[in-house]
């Protein structure tokens, strides 16, 4: 209905304007009309006028012949006003004759006006044509348009109830998210609390065991004291060969021998002696306990013999899923990986094969890095839960968590006196925790993210993400040194004498720093070596002599530090990136993780 009425309004519009058109034009041409039509009128009036002149001379030219004497001198008159009469009809002839002319000029110009005008009409016509085959195609897109509007509106409409649905949903799932995130903050405080708790029971009872242990030796000690033996030489004779065959010549210090007939009675030892033989990490341990540790009784001075992997002795399945540290412990005996299934696995190191051990648990996320003690009686990890974890080998026990970092811990590490440790995080802080007392003494912000870290007596060494190395004083809490590299940083290792830092970085090169003159010493590369993450460990051998790294391509590069040429690349072991290397303290193995589940244990046999 609507349309119709649009419809008939603009041919209504038309007619009127054509009415309108019409008077106009009409106006300015009816008078020129008008005078041409008395004109005809005129003219055919002069034509029948001088019809009948000429009818009239003919008629008085007969009557003239007819009577030519009496009616002469009346003849003469009348052709004289006859004469005239012509005369002045003629110039009246003329006269429109001439209008005559004038009229018809101004007909054919008028006439050509009117075909100009009526080609402009037809021109208007076919334009008003035109432009009504477009009003209509315009009309029907309107339509369209319309039709298409509608349907957006509806759609519009149905997104704007499913938007308020999903946000009254997003609403609800917030506050069930944030309720959540409460729940799980008080989940962890309380997690944390029961740990606390329990980790307070277990060093209570240790403590008790270790002085029911420690008043047992003291009564002993005091009824040895109180009755002397007598000792045959002979006995002396045997002990002394007992000892030479278990030790090749070294007494056990929990084995005194005596070279007398008899004992010498002895006063009981002070109590603040035993007192004072206590463990780091709060356990306190009798002497025979660490002089009968199997790992202080294997730990190295010193390696000596340093024999270049080229065989994969053992490969086996260390975890379930990817492998990020390995680490031999001080002793060369136990192997020790860390994975992301969340645990640490020790392997026992037997004719050139892993053998399980056990596992260490307690870890929420997975493990990032690995330290054993100098002793090789605890054992240091860092995860991605944010905390570090210490257990202890004999028993694997979970004794400390250490947690503060507000990111994942990526690399932590025992001082020199083990009774402190550094860990460096994501964070882009570093935290040193005094084991003693279990609290964080410091807190340093590094500015980047912390990868790796080493330690000397009063420095740490950090590799970090921005491509720098900084070298901090842990007593002053000041960087003493700073050096950048032209990667991202990804390990770092001393050697045994702790004269040189070992650095890799993301642009595939590996480095050797020297620390009396802070300056980078060597460059090691190879074509094909590639680091493979932000994580890689490198690692010295125990003389600082080679190099081993892992390659992205599964491949195991070791370089020759005096030459400065690569010695050596395994390619017969991994089918992923290697993620971390380590080097037997015995010199006699070296041992690979990579991203696959996979583990290498590499010689020269």
């Amino acid at each position: 209905m609507a349309g119709r009425g649009v419809e008939c309004l603009w041919k209504r519009h038309v007619v009127e304007q054509l009415k309108q058109r019409d008077r106009v034009q009409r106006q300015a041409f009816e008078e020129i009309i008008h005078q041409y039509n008395r004109l005809l009128e005129k003219s055919d009036l002069q034509v029948v006028f001088s019809e009948r002149l000429q009818t009239d001379k003919y008629e008085q030219q007969n009557r003239h012949d007819l009577s030519p004497g009496v009616e002469g001198g009346r003849n003469d008159s009348l052709q004289q006003e006859m004469a005239q009469m012509r005369i002045k009809h003629q110039e009246e002839l003329t006269e429109l004759h001439k209008k005559r002319g004038e009229l018809a000029q101004s007909v054919i110009e008028l006439n050509n006006q009117i075909q100009q005008k009526d080609k402009e009409i037809q021109s208007n016509e076919a334009k008003m044509l035109e432009y009504q085959q477009q009003i209509s195609r315009l009309e029907g897109e309107c339509r369209e348009l319309r039709n298409s509007l509608a349907d957006l509106e509806r759609a519009n409409q149905t997104l704007r109830d499913e938007y308020d649905a999903l946000q009254i949903t997003f609403s609800a799932l917030e506050e069930k998210l944030r309720k959540t995130t409460e729940e799980n903050q008080e989940l962890v405080t309380r997690w944390m609390a029961e740990k606390a708790q329990e980790a307070n029971k277990l060093n209570a009872e240790n403590e008790k065991d270790t002085r029911r242990r420690q008043a047992k030796l003291q009564k002993e000690l005091a009824d040895a004291a109180k009755e002397p033996l007598p000792i045959d030489p002979d006995d002396d004779i045997e002990v002394l060969s007992e000892d030479l065959e278990k030790g090749k010549g070294e007494t056990s210090p929990s084995r005194q021998i005596s070279r007398t007939p008899r004992r010498v009675s002895q006063p009981p030892p002070p109590p603040g002696l035993l007192d004072s033989i206590s463990n780091i990490f709060g356990r306190r341990r009798s002497v025979n306990s660490f002089s009968s540790s199997p790992e202080a009784a294997e730990v190295p001075s010193g390696c000596a013999d340093v024999r270049v992997p080229s065989t994969a002795l053992h490969i086996f399945d260390a975890h379930d899923g990817e492998v990020n540290a390995v680490r031999f412990s001080p002793g060369s005996r136990l192997l020790a990986t860390g994975g992301m299934d969340r645990r640490v696995k020790l392997w026992e190191v037997v004719s050139g094969r892993c053998e399980p051990k056990g596992a260490l648990t307690g870890s929420n996320a997975g493990i990032t890095s690995i330290e054993f003690d100098s002793a090789g009686s605890y054992l240091l990890a860092a995860s991605n839960d944010f905390a570090s974890r210490i257990w202890t080998v004999d028993d694997y026990r979970l004794r400390h968590t250490l947690t503060g970092h507000s990111g994942k811990v990526l690399s932590a590490r025992f001082l020199l006196d083990n009774t402190r440790i550094v860990s460096g995080s994501y964070d882009r802080t570093l935290k040193l925790w005094d084991l003693r007392s279990k609290v964080c003494m410091k807190t340093v912000f590094a500015g980047s993210s912390c990868n790796d870290i080493v330690c000397t007596e009063q420095c740490v060494m950090s590799g970090h993400f921005d491509k720098k190395v900084r070298f901090w004083d842990i007593r002053s809490e000041s960087i003493v040194l700073e050096l950048e590299l032209q990667g991202r940083v990804t390990s770092l290792d001393l050697n045994h004498d702790r004269t040189e830092l070992l650095t890799c970085s993301r642009d595939d090169l590996v480095k050797i720093i020297d620390l009396r003159s802070n300056a980078v010493r060597q460059t090691l590369n190879a074509q094909g070596f590639k680091c493979g993450s932000d994580f890689t460990r490198v690692t010295f051998s125990p003389d600082g002599s080679y190099v081993a790294a892992g390659s992205a391509d599964g491949v195991l590069y070791i370089w020759n530090v005096l030459t400065g040429k690569l010695d050596k690349s395994l390619d017969k072991g991994h089918s992923s990136a290697i993620n971390s290397v380590s080097w037997s303290p015995s010199g006699a193995y070296v041992a690979s993780v990579g991203k696959g589940s996979k583990a290498v244990l590499w010689s020269d046999m």
